[in-house]
């Protein structure tokens, strides 16, 4: 049986025109430098996953369920209360997580108020990690 699609996909709308749109400074600064640091480690440029969501590189998946769809390999979006950094969830351990600062955690959401509440250094290496995570689970081919 076919899989039901996703709602939410890539888009063509302006990455810089949505991060413009945030209302506070420090969250436009923010996010400039999450996207610094997720076009260093992809080496792709950011795009629009759905009207919220900044996304990097993408990759396809497939569950045993038979569902599947494409998703970014790395992603963002700043809301309201905090900023959502989306990782792979197999990555968001407790050992590292301790290290990350002040934050809160979901199975593969990280949420921030501010980057200045956390260690930079520990949110590469999460990134670094989902990366090598998603490749490994969902390689191309």
């Amino acid at each position: 049986m076919p899989s039901k699609p996703n709602k939410t996909h890539a888009t063509a709308a302006s990455v810089d025109a949505f991060i413009d749109k945030q209302a506070k400074e420090e969250v436009r600064d923010d996010c400039r430098t999450l996207m610094k640091l997720m076009h260093e480690l992809t080496g792709t440029e950011p795009y629009m996953y759905g009207p919220t969501i900044v996304g990097y590189g993408n990759y396809h998946y497939k569950y045993a369920s038979g569902h599947e769809g494409d998703a970014p390999l790395l992603a963002f979006s700043p809301r309201k209360p905090e900023l959502v950094i989306y990782l792979y969830q197999e990555v968001v351990g407790p050992e590292l997580m301790a290290k990350l600062g002040k934050h809160k955690a979901t199975k593969g959401c990280v949420y921030i108020k501010r980057l200045a509440d956390i260690d930079l250094k520990v949110l590469k290496t999460l990134f670094q990690k989902s990366i090598v995570a998603v490749k490994k689970a969902y390689p191309k081919g």
